[in-house]
């Protein structure tokens, strides 16, 4: 055998192990891809009903909206209610009150006042041992 044979057949058993390992990749990547395939097809067939029932629960939530929508409305509108009638009864009922609350204070102080035996009280004093008050204090008080 020449150098020329045994490189050929070296040749030869090299493309013989490089197609057996490039046969082996392509099987198990057609393997993968029909596993991609039915896994695709199984998510398709799940997702189409998990879909059907995410559009019904926004549905039912849109309802619900309009409806939280419209007791939100009917509480305002109760709420300016109240408050009109708060603001008119105080305008109505608010300053008689007061007037009769004034009146009735008058009429306490005139009668439970000052009785003719008890002489009037001074004005209040405050005595600090060991001061001297300066005499424009002095002044204020004596007008007090």
């Amino acid at each position: 055998m020449s150098g020329g044979e045994v490189a050929g057949i070296l040749v030869a058993v090299f493309w013989a192990i490089l197609v057996s390992f490039l046969a082996v990749a392509l099987a198990r990547l057609a393997q993968t891809l029909r596993a991609t395939t039915k896994l695709v097809a199984d998510v398709t067939d799940q997702a189409v009903p998990l879909l059907a029932d995410a559009s019904a629960a926004v549905r039912s939530a849109q309802t619900q909206i309009d409806r939280v929508d419209a007791i939100a409305s009917d509480v305002q509108e109760v709420t300016s209610n109240a408050s009109a009638l708060s603001s008119t009864v105080a305008s109505t009922f608010g300053g008689p009150l007061v007037k009769v609350a004034a009146f009735g204070y008058g009429v306490r102080r005139a009668l439970g006042g000052r009785k003719d035996d008890v002489p009037a009280k001074g004005p209040r004093r405050t005595v600090i041992v060991g001061r001297t008050v300066p005499a424009s204090r002095r002044a204020k008080r004596k007008k007090d």
